[in-house]
């Protein structure tokens, strides 16, 4: 099967298959009819549940089925996102927080088919320095394993951590919803998110060490504390919670700019950071260390999604039916009807 990357609008990747074999819904129609399937791997819930659930129900129309509108869904919601970050990275670029003359770099295509994520994190790490720090950044999309293979490196390397940018933007919004109290607006009023507060408030935090481990600290309007602190409290609290889409729709280069300086901090005192997601904000993330997970038939992708949530159906019931292939086949039947 030939593979080719494809950009969809907004810079999102997906792997394009030519030659026979492409668009059937898993790779494994040539292995002989799988034994009984063991309890104990759809209690895993992991890559080996899902591979399993393939394996047993690859012959099935209504799974074949069921994969091809998991994928359809998939690539139309990736889409959707794609569009919305490349909105905010115009606007910061429009406002001079983020470069608008950057060259897209290049990332190492790994092919995930037939690959366990076990198999899919080797191969990776095998590419990154064997001594010291690194940022890494992993890209692809939805359903190529992504979130799977960083936990999997997390697992193999005594050295690395990852980075999300959910607290950078709980903090803002946090600062945000406090600037509006202090101001005595009557709830959160997005006319607040002007440049000049947002650049205000992206200078109240600070990346560094702190007690001998990496943190943000929070230190503006009358509030200094450490995001590992108030992760829980502060950081969950309504007036955050219920407007973090708001502010995240405008500082996607506030949050990116304070990332890029982050992880590069992190990478030079020796750790090796993890960061997954979407070119289209990580392009933006300066690093050498780029992969691209791809699928050289991307309807696996679709199976796979489609065996993840008959797998979590499946186990909710499993302590009523003893014969797990049955209870596979049920939850399909439970799964494709919604």
């Amino acid at each position: 099967v030939g593979l080719k990357c494809v950009r969809l609008e907004g810079g999102a990747s997906v792997a394009r298959a030519g030659g026979r074999g492409a668009g059937r819904c898993p790779e494994t129609a040539a292995r002989p009819a799988m034994a009984p399937f063991p309890a104990a791997v759809l209690k895993a819930q992991d890559d080996t549940t899902s591979g399993a659930i393939i394996e047993c129900l690859k012959e099935d129309p209504t799974f074949i089925e069921l994969a091809k509108r998991e994928l359809e869904q998939i690539v139309q919601r990736d889409q959707e996102d794609a569009d919305k970050l490349q909105a905010g990275v115009d606007q910061a670029i429009k406002a001079g927080v983020l470069p608008g003359d950057l060259t897209p770099p290049e990332y190492a295509q790994v092919n995930v088919l037939g690959k366990s994520a076990d198999q899919v994190a080797e191969e990776i790490i095998a590419k990154l320095p064997k001594d010291g720090g690194c940022v890494l950044i992993l890209v692809g999309l939805s359903g190529t394993g992504k979130g799977t293979t960083v936990d999997k490196m997390k697992a193999k390397l005594a050295n690395a951590t990852t980075w999300s940018n959910g607290n950078c933007f709980r903090a803002l919004t946090l600062l945000a919803a406090t600037h509006c109290e202090q101001e005595g607006k009557e709830g959160f009023d997005p006319e607040c998110l002007t440049a000049d507060n947002l650049g205000r408030w992206a200078s109240m935090l600070e990346f560094g060490e702190f007690g001998g481990k990496f943190d943000i600290r929070i230190n503006g309007l009358g509030i200094d504390a450490k995001v590992s602190e108030v992760a829980n409290t502060l950081l969950k609290e309504p007036k955050v919670a219920k407007n973090i889409p708001t502010v995240a729709n405008k500082t996607q280069g506030e949050v990116v700019k304070f990332a890029g300086a982050a992880v590069q901090k992190m990478g030079a005192a020796g750790t090796v950071v993890l960061l997954e997601g979407r070119e289209q904000t990580l392009n933006f993330i300066p690093s050498p260390y780029r992969f691209c997970l791809t699928m050289s038939d991307t309807s696996v992708i679709g199976a796979r999604r489609a065996a993840q949530r008959i797998g979590a159906a499946a186990l909710s019931k499993l302590e009523d039916q003893a014969d797990v292939t049955e209870l596979v086949k049920a939850s399909l039947r439970d799964v494709a009807a919604k």
